[in-house]
């Protein structure tokens, strides 16, 4: 069999049952399953990629992602994350803007870049412009209200806890990139730096400003520095900024991200946590590590 098809399951919605496993089993032609983790993630080895319109009729609409991988090389020696909206719940700039009183102003045009319409630089100067005079103390309130994602812990200790390097590499800002890389135990963390006069926010975001073209550049160096394929490589993001490196890694994965993004990834987690992202390089919930 040359490629696996997981399914993982979002267990507060669903579970993967017998039948839902055999009947998406004989859709795809399948071989025998594998359980990863009871109810919540099977593999079904393949002999070539499943027709998607068979698979999807199979799932019925049910809350379970569908991954495909090649069998080879499952188990990825790099991870390269996003932060907002994917290792962390939300988006930084947006909490940030909820305390300068113009929340609903900002998600906008973040949501507009994220999906791609605007362009990611220009996009963030104007927000952070919007953000000038802001009291710095605002930064450390955005962090008490931010949430990991479930399966975030998982993800970055069972990979470090096998070798891999694991980075955090943000269009965000280094004030929240450096604790969540600290809370969570990534390797490193790039981002971009808000500007400040040491009392408020000067509407002024650190030059150059990592975007796209930064974060493909990352995952690239990265895997040289460790003499990596990018075969070798995973990389799981949301936005319109993440999708070049998604498609340059080998499982790039579009968590629950904006329709642009989803459409062209490799792969795509619309239901599950990260564990979604263990369970498609093969690791059984028994291997997990720094479980939440």
């Amino acid at each position: 069999m040359t490629h696996i098809l997981t399914l993982v399951a979002q267990l507060e919605a669903t579970s993967l049952t017998d039948a839902v496993v055999n009947r998406v089993r004989d859709a795809v032609r399948g071989g025998a399953p594998t359980v990863l983790s009871p109810g919540e993630a099977v593999d079904i080895p393949l002999a070539a990629p499943p027709d998607p319109a068979p698979l999807a009729a199979a799932l019925g609409g049910a809350a379970i992602d569908a991954i495909v991988v090649k069998a080879r090389g499952r188990r990825k020696a790099l991870l390269v994350a996003d932060m907002d909206s994917t290792i962390i719940q939300g988006e930084t700039l947006d909490e940030l803007a909820a305390f300068a009183g113009i929340g609903e102003k900002i998600a906008a045009i973040t949501a507009r870049a994220m999906n791609g319409e605007l362009d990611f630089k220009q996009a963030l100067r104007e927000r952070v412009a919007m953000l000038k005079g802001l009291p710095v103390d605002r930064l450390e309130r955005t962090w008490e209200r931010i949430r990991m994602t479930h399966g975030a812990r998982e993800l970055v200790a069972t990979m470090r806890a096998r070798g891999a390097m694991t980075a955090l590499v943000s269009g965000g800002f280094s004030f929240f990139t450096g604790r969540v890389a600290q809370a969570l135990g990534f390797d490193l963390h790039r981002s971009n730096v808000l500007l400040d006069d040491g009392a408020v926010l000067t509407g002024a975001v650190g030059e150059p400003i990592l975007d796209r073209d930064t974060k493909l550049a990352t995952l690239r160096a990265l895997a040289e520095q460790r003499g990596l394929k990018l075969s070798a490589s995973m990389a799981v993001g949301d936005g319109a900024n993440d999708l070049d490196m998604l498609q340059a890694a080998g499982l790039g994965v579009a968590f629950h991200a904006k329709p642009v993004v989803a459409a062209a990834a490799k792969a795509r987690v619309d239901h599950a946590g990260l564990r979604a992202l263990l369970f498609a390089q093969g690791y059984p919930a028994t291997a997990f590590t720094g479980v939440d």
